[in-house]
């Protein structure tokens, strides 16, 4: 029977990260593995596979190979790497480090608090000349009745009984012997007899607050603005984590930003680009003349130097880039329909005034061998 693709395994596309990969494969194990599947087969056998898949993936070498060979290129009976380099150890040591307790590492004592993250939308004139903004942002913050003990106050937490202070537990099914977060005490070795009536134990309270975020100038969509201890209060003790604001540049009406530059279309009449003029164009400075100059054909480029946007890591401004559209006039009355139907008659025949439709049909005829 043929192996599954180890990327169709994992569910991630072929191009993923090795952070993705390491999700995918987590989110798996914690579904299929045989300790939360006492007894399940087909449970076993997903969770194999999944393993077996995350080895190849994980590893950059062997993900080469698979990608260039195929399973061949990482069977050790066809001369490829196979699954010897990395033990069984290493993996569960490194992806189930954070709900197995990993390598028999403690867990007692502060803990940092998790890192936040914020969505801030931005217009487009926002974005490229800096703005402060303020953001209102929930979290868990340390309860102050205890300090962030989850004692109530007057007490104090004991060491605990399960797991004697260490914060893991040791648990065995068949070949499978892993080192478990306790479950009484959840890793802090320490138990609270008599917990905070604010927090009830926790140490955290749920709160919110605001804060002051300076945007820099030329932020794009995906930049990120780290506030270091703004995320959630830790544990124990441990610092705070750290929010980072991520920032969505909202669509404009006009304008579409692609680096230092901005792009926008410029709609002008038929008679504008026959017999060219000028016309007022926006930029985010304001109005400027553009001149368009006789017989503009429609996606014609027009750049205006240094009315882009400035990058928020450096360098030289950027520009605009306008994009000629030539209108097509619609609703027109009996005599601007006279005046259309004289000018058709007068350029019949005369190919001169129309050069690319000439080359076009001059290319259909030879297409079809109605001339050479």
């Amino acid at each position: 029977m043929s192996k599954r693709d180890y990327y169709e395994v994992l569910g991630v596309e072929r191009g993923a990260s090795e952070a993705e990969v390491k999700k995918a494969y987590r989110r798996l194990a914690m579904k299929y593995h045989p300790d939360r599947n006492p007894d399940d087969k087909s449970a076993e056998d997903k969770f194999k596979e999944a393993t077996e898949a995350y080895e190849v993936l994980s590893d950059a070498q062997k993900r080469q190979a698979y990608d260039q060979y195929g399973h061949a290129g990482v069977d050790p009976q066809m001369g490829g790497g196979g699954y010897g380099g990395a033990g069984f150890s290493d993996i569960f040591g490194d992806v189930f480090s954070d709900f197995f307790g990993g390598g028999g590492r403690q867990r007692g004592g502060p803990q940092r608090g998790s890192d936040l993250r914020y969505t801030m939308e931005l217009s487009l004139e926002d974005a490229v000349r800096g703005k402060t903004v303020e953001i209102r942002v929930p979290a868990l913050a340390e309860c102050k009745s205890c300090e962030g003990s989850g004692a109530k106050k007057g007490t104090r937490p004991v060491t605990c009984t399960t797991c004697n202070g260490v914060g893991q537990v040791r648990m065995q099914q068949g070949f499978f012997a892993v080192q478990q977060t306790c479950p009484r005490c959840h890793g802090s070795g320490q138990m609270i007899t008599d917990p905070c009536g604010s927090c009830q134990g926790q140490g955290r309270v749920e709160d919110s607050k605001t804060l002051s975020v300076k945007v820099p100038a030329g932020v794009d969509t995906g930049d990120r603005i780290r506030l270091t201890g703004e995320g959630e209060a830790g544990t124990q003790g441990g610092p705070a984590g750290d929010l980072y604001v991520v920032v969505n540049v909202k669509a404009h009406d006009i304008f579409e930003r692609d680096g230092r530059n901005l792009h926008c279309e410029v709609p002008i009449s038929i008679v504008d680009a026959t017999l060219g003029g000028e016309l007022e164009v926006p930029t985010l400075d304001g109005r400027v003349k553009l001149k368009i100059p006789e017989g503009t054909q429609t996606g014609k480029l027009f750049r205006l130097r240094g009315k882009g946007v400035t990058p928020v890591r450096g360098g030289g401004v950027g520009d605009l880039i306008c994009r000629v559209v030539v209108e097509t006039p619609v609703k027109l009355n009996k005599r601007q329909r006279e005046l259309l139907e004289e000018l058709r008659e007068s350029l019949h025949g005369d190919q001169a005034h129309s050069p690319r439709a000439s080359g076009w049909f001059d290319g259909m005829k030879r297409f079809f061998g109605d001339g050479k």
